[in-house]
């Protein structure tokens, strides 16, 4: 029988999408409320942004986010709260319009069909 070190070691590891790492200003809104930040990482299905002072979101939220990538480059999607730290926010993509599809699978490049492991 094959042993699972990872059930072992109480972790488990998992696949997810591969992450970007890439810093860039990001506006989150939702209703009257909204937040200038910085992406932290990006990936095909969600991004880690910097928790910004006074922030009272939680996970399940769902917020638009609006991301600057350089001076041609403007993504704007709607993300649901995934996960929340003290320092970071975990973002799942909900609804990323037609039209900025295609920009953000070609922003990401290589690491759009990536899979990468992670621990809990």
């Amino acid at each position: 029988m094959a042993k699972d070190d990872n059930k072992l070691s109480g972790e488990s590891e998992r696949l997810r999408p591969a992450r970007m790492q890439i810093e860039t200003t990001v506006l989150m809104s939702r209703g009257v409320e909204s937040h200038p930040t910085e992406l932290v990482d990006i990936s095909a299905t969600g991004a880690l942004l910097r928790r910004p002072l006074g922030w009272g979101g939680e996970v399940g939220q769902t917020w638009l986010l609006d991301m600057i990538f350089g001076s041609d480059l403007h993504i704007h999607l709607e993300a649901q709260v995934a996960r929340v730290a003290d320092h970071h926010i975990g973002f799942s993509y909900v609804c990323i319009p037609e039209d900025k599809q295609v920009p953000l699978w070609n922003l990401l490049g290589g690491y759009a069909d990536i899979l990468e492991s992670w621990k809990n």
